[in-house]
């Protein structure tokens, strides 16, 4: 764990590609990178995110992708939000 910005996502998910175009335009405008980690092919992966996928209490926060870890704030996201609040959520806002 970091200060990594990480996607978890599945190759298939319609959610995810539907997030990708907002993901390339805030790398591109506010130079920030987002790590991208496949999950439905990759055992490990799906592990990992497992280790990220909790809230406070310990419980399943998101239990899908796409799903969002900022580890310099410990904030997540599920889901597809808009281009403020992933914008709000990279920044660390």
């Amino acid at each position: 764990m970091g200060d990594r910005l990480i996607e978890f996502f599945g190759t298939e998910c319609i959610h995810c590609r539907a997030l990708l175009p907002m993901i390339e335009r805030l790398e591109k405008e506010e130079k920030v990178k987002i790590t991208r980690i496949e999950v439905w092919h990759n055992v490990q992966n799906a592990k990992l995110m497992q280790q990220y996928d909790k809230d406070e209490k310990g419980n399943i926060f998101c239990g899908g992708v796409p799903f969002l870890v900022n580890e310099k704030t410990g904030k997540k996201l599920c889901g597809v939000p808009n281009y403020d609040k992933l914008k709000t959520w990279a920044l660390g806002k």
